[in-house]
């Protein structure tokens, strides 16, 4: 008997689904800071939900992630739960992760922070959501700067940083630029510029003139004399450059007479910005430290515990150097004190942060109204930041449909406004909310919406069609309608509440 089966980690919940209501983002304009014309987004609201509510609008146009989640150390935080049983932990971040897949770009990155108490189980599951070989690094980021020395076993002076790709073969990841040159760049031109020289002479394999007989001629020196490419054992040898590329740049040779005549060398600058590829070990003088960011955060709010584990800026920093560019979108459902928008600001790229916490109004929206009026903590004065920007602040709605008080029934949840019903039934059939003469909203050029509380008859029906196109088709949406209706092909009646319960939960409600 053939027996078959896949590496896979496996836990308690994993195969069970899930029909996440996409909720609706409620604008509230009194939280909404700075320049109304921002694309920027600050959601308080359950962030597995808020993640199925940006979904439709954002899939696939999020060039970062960064998320620091509950490390379910065992330990009690102010701000959440970080004891859960250890199935339940992996289910709420495969939900999460799950998510995140949907709004990454092909060309994007996820980057998330843990401890050695979860980093290997969320490996094999990560494996799993974005496949292994989308998998790029472990970045060690030294989190202190000093020992424990109270340490009962081992001193943790590391966290990790998981960094996936979405597809591997389309990620683009940037140069870490450090502005030092290195030492070997030891001759100066009169103008400043660091440069080395290396022999013309080719000095590797196949490096005689039979390897490569165009390579071979001679070269004068500044004396008149006429120098060919000689071995160290005195046979013929070959230059490294054509004699059309020495013709074209002989301000790049620098000749040195010894003992045995002229010996001719190339120079080779130094780059004016000296970039190396990223590393996997970020000490604090890189990446900062725990001690740094609850400077930062004592700073910001005048008190050491308003958030318990706070990440540095010049940590964020420079993940989003290595992942983004200026304009890019940067996205952080575990917002906690505000460090990613803040960051995300102050370096030029859009940013949503989600946080379900009341710190959502008392860290991450005073930290931003900090930022956007030019605070001057973090890295503010090495990016020369000087205020200005925005967000919107929005609240996730409730769900769209709740029980009856008294019977077993759903109806449409009394703090909807019918405005608010019509985007939320947008949503849910995946319609792009934007009304226009009878129809609500479209999926395409050719397919339209149309949410009523009217009754709907045929009468009613013929109304609303008069509109349509040639080739287009309408889904309706009302509460009551005629049953004996003999409907276009083109047309299709829903009714309301009874066929929105078979497309998502509307009881659901994730944990942070």
């Amino acid at each position: 008997m053939e027996k078959k089966g896949k590496l896979e980690l496996t836990w308690v919940g994993k195969y069970e689904e899930k029909k996440l209501e996409p909720r609706i983002l409620i604008e509230d304009r009194s939280k909404s800071y700075g320049d109304q014309d921002t694309e920027n987004m600050l959601i308080h609201g359950d962030n597995l939900l808020a993640l199925k509510a940006l979904e439709m609008n954002y899939r696939g146009k999020i060039k970062c992630i960064y998320i620091d989640p509950p490390y379910n150390t065992g330990s009690a935080f102010e701000q959440y739960d970080d004891d859960l049983e250890h199935s339940t932990w992996l289910c709420l971040m495969h939900e999460r992760l799950q998510q995140l897949f949907e709004l990454l770009m092909e060309e994007g990155t996820i980057w998330i922070s843990l401890d050695d108490n979860e980093v290997h189980y969320f490996k094999v599951m990560a494996d799993e959501v974005f496949g292994r070989k989308n998998f790029i690094a472990d970045v060690a980021w030294e989190k202190s700067d000093s020992p424990r020395m109270d340490a009962k076993l081992f001193s943790s002076r590391y966290d990790h940083t998981l960094v996936y790709a979405k597809n591997i073969e389309r990620v683009k990841i940037n140069q870490v630029v450090t502005g030092e040159i290195p030492e070997h760049y030891n001759k100066e031109t009169v103008d400043g510029r660091k440069y080395y020289l290396k022999p013309l002479r080719y000095m590797g394999n196949a490096d005689a003139k039979e390897d490569r007989p165009n390579l071979f001629f001679s070269i004068k020196a500044p004396d008149g004399t006429e120098v060919y490419p000689k071995r160290t054992d005195g046979s013929d040898g070959r230059w490294r450059w054509s004699k059309e590329k020495v013709d074209g740049n002989s301000e790049l040779i620098e000749w040195v007479r010894g003992k045995n005549g002229w010996t001719a060398y190339y120079r080779i600058f130094a780059e004016e910005d000296a970039t190396r590829p990223p590393e996997t070990l970020w000490n604090f003088q890189f990446a900062g430290s725990n001690r740094n960011a609850k400077a930062e955060i004592k700073a910001l709010f005048n008190d050491n515990k308003s958030f318990d584990t706070p990440k540095p800026e010049k940590l964020i920093e420079q993940i989003l150097n290595i992942a983004t560019d200026e304009g890019d979108y940067v996205l952080d459902s575990f917002l906690g004190s505000g460090t990613t928008a803040a960051v995300a600001q102050k370096k030029g790229r859009k940013w949503i942060g989600i946080e379900m916490g009341e710190h959502a109004y008392t860290l991450c929206k005073i930290r931003m109204d900090s930022v956007i009026h030019g605070e001057k903590g973090g890295i503010s004065k090495d990016v020369n930041w000087q205020g200005g920007g925005g967000y919107k602040f929005y609240e996730l709605a409730e769900p769209l449909l709740v029980k009856n008080s008294t019977l077993p029934v759903y109806q449409i949840n009394p703090t909807y406004t019918w405005e608010m019903v019509c985007e939320a039934i947008c949503k849910i059939e995946g319609f792009t909310y934007e009304t226009s003469g009878e129809y609500q909203g479209h999926s395409s050029e050719n397919r339209f919406i149309h949410v009523t509380e009217e009754f709907v008859n045929t009468k009613y029906v013929i109304s609303v069609m008069r509109f349509l196109g040639e080739k287009q088709s309408l889904l309706i949406y009302c509460k009551k309608n005629q049953s004996d209706m003999i409907l276009p092909e083109n047309v299709e009646v829903k009714k309301i509440p009874k066929d929105l319960l078979d497309k998502c939960n509307f009881e659901s409600e994730g944990r942070e």
